[in-house]
């Protein structure tokens, strides 16, 4: 008979574990607790206009080829994946910006028109983030964090110097330009650490960047959870919404049943894709791995002010992507990492996908998505965030010049409470926690619990980290140990 397996949460980790698990033989049932799918990339809609709720980023196309290729698909069987120009553009003060466009070729041009000499030093930097990458996404992301002699390969005992300088002290003794180097440390937020505090190997991110480039679904991100819902469902996969997990019960060291809604279900396995702190808090005390004091000594990346705004008229002097720095990057940073506090004066993020999407919002409208990195675990108020935004939306008029706060017809606002009502998520975390050394491979929270023989975790907070393409794999990798441990 088929093992019966539970997953909790619908997020991108849990659908890609869903469909190969389903393939494996397992019939597998999704509990979800909201109404829809997606988990942090979930999607809203009011008066005409879609916003993605979380990620907004389409990068490392490979690795989403490779998942649907394992279940013989490609992207374009579900959605149209169209390559951005600009990829995005930066704001250092006001009508002062520098664009990324879509090939390295163009970003030599750019950087050696910001400083001298510099497209040179680039293409060295670039070379290096492309071995690095080839390594990681072709071999070391793929291995399930059970064993530091994952690490060791030929190639990568070539490389161990890189996972003890990092990726600040890489680009500030290259790039003296300060606006450069910002520019190639920003991708290393998506890892969510500092990049005085991230190993030089992740410079990978910046081939995904610069020598891969930035996509756009259309329809948006929540394009892919759908395609994945449509796989997961032609596998035989079953998904149940609104159904709250109330407790996870063990019998003989073994996960028997999940609750739900007062419900019983019996499971041969479960496997949860929701927040892995609150997973724990499920349990019974004697099968928590992890105590609430390892949780408070990780470094967490940052959570999110978010702002969901409909305009009435088309904008000007931004691309679908544009990044504020015209701020102080390290003390913000310090704010999120260092002495937690909503900073003083933020760097912010933001997407206007209606620019290349006329999916994203009616005719002659803009819809736009702003984004404010904020240390987990703040107050937050509806009164700071409407501070917050005034903030955020008069420098954006300064910065761009043109007016725009008139032109708004309805804002919506997503913050820490949200990503603990809403996610369950620790500290109101939006990334997961960090890729930092001590927090890299074998040293993150186990795919597979230490104390429940048939327990298992997937997502932002284990193996191999933050971020969409990492969670797809996350999904992968607890399959393969479920297959190997629980031969259907």
């Amino acid at each position: 008979m088929n093992k019966n397996i539970s997953i909790i949460g619908s997020g991108f980790s849990a659908l890609a574990a869903s469909c190969y698990l389903a393939r494996y033989g397992y019939k597998v049932t999704i509990f979800e607790k909201n109404k829809t799918i997606g988990g942090r990339a979930r999607q809203l809609k009011k008066d005409g206009f879609t916003f993605d709720i979380g990620p907004t980023w389409y990068w490392m196309p490979d690795v989403f080829e490779r998942f649907f290729s394992d279940f013989n698909k490609t992207p374009d069987t579900y959605y149209t994946l169209d390559k951005l120009n600009p990829a995005y553009s930066v704001y250092f003060g006001k009508n002062d910006y520098i664009t990324i466009e879509d090939t390295l070729e163009k970003i030599c041009v750019a950087f050696e028109k910001e400083e001298k000499g510099s497209s040179k030093k680039l293409m060295k930097f670039i070379d290096n983030a492309q071995n690095n990458y080839e390594v990681a996404i072709k071999d070391l992301v793929y291995r399930p964090g059970v064993s530091p002699l994952e690490l060791v390969t030929p190639v990568t005992i070539k490389k161990i110097s890189q996972f003890f300088s990092t990726i600040k002290k890489d680009v500030r003794k290259e790039f003296k330009n300060d606006r450069l180097a910002m520019i190639l440390e920003f991708p290393v937020l998506f890892l969510g650490a500092k990049p005085d505090n991230t190993p030089s190997f992740y410079s990978f991110m910046n081939y995904a960047d610069f020598g891969i480039g930035t996509f756009h679904p259309k329809g948006g991100m929540y394009k892919v959870i759908l395609a994945m819902e449509s796989l997961a469902k032609s596998l035989g996969v079953t998904i149940n919404t609104e159904s709250v997990i109330e407790k996870i019960n063990v019998t003989d060291g073994r996960a028997s049943s999940i609750v739900t809604n007062g419900t019983t279900y019996t499971s041969d396995i479960v496997l949860s894709g929701a927040d892995y702190h609150h997973t724990e808090t499920l349990l019974a005390p004697e099968y928590v791995q992890y105590s609430e004091n390892y949780w408070e000594k990780k470094i967490f990346a940052p959570s999110s002010l978010l702002f969901y705004v409909g305009f009435d008229k088309k904008l000007k002097n931004v691309n679908h992507h544009t990044l504020f720095f015209d701020v102080d990057f390290d003390a913000h940073a310090k704010d999120i990492y260092d002495r937690p506090k909503w900073p003083d004066h933020p760097l912010f993020y933001a997407s206007f996908p209606s620019i290349t999407d006329s999916e994203s919002a009616p005719e002659g409208n803009e819809a736009g998505i702003f984004l404010i990195p904020l240390a987990p675990g703040l107050e937050d108020t509806e009164q700071l965030r409407a501070e917050y935004f005034e903030k955020i939306i008069t420098r954006f008029e300064d910065l761009t010049s043109q007016s725009v706060k008139k032109n708004i017809i309805f804002k919506e606002s997503f913050c820490v409470n949200d990503f603990i009502n809403d996610y369950n998520s620790y500290k109101g975390n939006a990334y997961g926690m960090a890729n930092t050394l001590l927090q890299t491979a074998f040293l993150r929270p186990k795919l597979k619990s230490k104390k429940v023989n048939n327990l298992y975790f997937t997502g932002q907070l284990t193996v191999p980290g933050p971020g969409v393409p990492p969670s797809l794999i996350s999904g992968k990798l607890v399959a393969e140990l479920i297959k190997k441990h629980h031969n259907n």
